[in-house]
């Protein structure tokens, strides 16, 4: 039997396996054409006798800088949280995703903050283990606080490779 024709393989099920990666690499590609074109029109500005031309090509090649350190540190930043959510799964200590949704499919901002407790209280009790870091960073992503879900998600690298 093919892929497409074993239950739960098909193309959905390909798609939601790999969909997020064609993305990634979609926006990748996208950046690194920006990127190229930008250095390629201060390239041309750096060329041009005016000093006014010089001074924002000079200025333009900072962008192609800023934009792959942006890059590269978000691409590590996924690869390591992906790596962690591997080991976690493997162990069967990633949390749960049953929290009521919204008719749009947004979790209960309530119902995630009342998760949140459980995970900010298993934080504080374990400060040390990356486990605990990364399932707080889960409940803030739940609850719609990106911020500190990225900052606790970094702490939880941070623990996990120390």
């Amino acid at each position: 039997m093919t892929d497409s024709a074993t239950p739960g393989t098909g193309s959905a099920s390909w798609y939601s396996r790999h969909g997020e990666k064609i993305w990634v690499s979609a926006i990748i590609f996208l950046l690194l054409a920006y990127m190229a074109l930008t250095v390629h029109r201060a390239w041309l500005l750096l060329q041009d006798p005016q000093p006014v031309a010089i001074a924002l090509g000079a200025a333009l090649l900072v962008l192609p800088v800023v934009g792959a350190w942006a890059l590269i540190r978000e691409i590590l930043f996924g690869s390591r949280m992906s790596k962690l959510a591997k080991i976690l799964e493997a162990e069967g200590g990633l949390p749960v995703d049953n929290l009521p949704r919204t008719p749009g499919g947004r979790i209960v901002r309530e119902a995630a903050d009342a998760e949140f407790e459980k995970y900010k209280a298993e934080a504080e009790a374990a400060p040390e283990d990356w486990r605990s870091w990364f399932r707080l960073s889960c409940a803030y992503d739940a609850a719609r606080d990106r911020k500190r879900a990225r900052e606790s998600m970094r702490k939880a690298i941070e623990l996990s490779r120390s």
